[in-house]
């Protein structure tokens, strides 16, 4: 699933690529991914120019002079810039038509994604309204990490993966963040200390901005055929249950909360 660093890769390279340029014109081929696709969005968006491409936690915000076109990838989304002569597939179910013969394409398989209009402030929009800090700006630090969890007892993962805390921490960079910080997934959220705080905020932003940066070496738009490659950071727990830890050389043990994979070293992560 594509999580922050892959949103905010996309996010970069639309930008730009496509940033000044005219919408000439839309094609909706899915009325409905998990939710309609607005049926008005052709009247609105043709002739529009695209000024800017932003995020919100992982959604996107394509800035046009009358609104934003909001766009969740869900699971398995992705956005590609390529030839309109490129035929669409079964699961390209949107197209945002620009000058130069070119589509923003939107491909989801299992249609968990969503694209919304707004033609007010994007940040009171439902979809996003509650969103919490990002994790990568002014705000979200060990103060406000401890502060949010004196009196929550939920498990410490499941606490940063909740949107309305900290916006885009999924599955797999929290994994990543609480092993670096050494803090056992499990354990209830106001148990940590203001120093385990600091750290794991640290550890946060760092997982993130790494696989931000090696993403964006790779990442390639206007390429159709080039497969996307999600999540480039080597990791070094997810995905790696029953593996030997590269901290300590113990087992890696795994285990499920809140109905999500979950690993960790227990000799390193207390």
């Amino acid at each position: 699933m594509p999580e922050l660093p892959e949103v905010e890769v996309t996010r970069r390279a639309l930008a730009q690529e496509l940033t000044g340029d005219r919408i000439e014109g839309v094609i909706i081929r899915s009325p409905k991914l998990r939710l309609p696709i607005p049926a008005e969005l052709p009247g609105l968006l043709t002739g529009e120019i695209l000024r800017g491409v932003g995020r919100r936690g992982k959604y996107l915000l394509l800035a046009c002079d009358h609104g934003h076109l909001i766009i969740h990838l869900g699971m398995t989304g992705h956005l590609r810039v390529l030839p309109t002569r490129i035929e669409a597939g079964k699961h390209d179910h949107l197209d945002l038509l620009f000058s130069g013969r070119r589509a923003l394409r939107f491909n989801d398989p299992r249609k968990f994604g969503m694209v919304a209009w707004t033609s007010g402030d994007p940040l009171r929009h439902p979809l996003l309204a509650e969103i919490g800090p990002e994790p990568l700006e002014q705000g979200f630090d060990r103060e406000y990490l401890f502060g949010v969890s004196r009196s929550r007892s939920v498990a410490i993962k499941q606490l940063i993966m909740n949107s309305s805390i900290v916006a885009g921490v999924g599955n797999i960079y929290a994994n990543e963040a609480l092993f670096r910080s050494g803090i056992r997934p499990s354990r209830p959220a106001n148990a940590l200390s203001l120093v385990e705080c600091e750290a794991l905020a640290a550890t946060i932003r760092e997982v993130l901005a790494e696989s931000i940066e090696q993403g964006s070496t790779i990442m390639n738009f206007r390429v159709a055929e080039e497969p996307l490659r999600y999540h480039p950071l080597n990791f070094r727990v997810y995905g790696r249950g029953g593996k030997p830890c590269y901290g300590c050389g113990g087992m890696l043990e795994e285990l499920r909360l809140g109905n999500r994979s979950t690993v960790f070293c227990p000799g390193c992560q207390r």
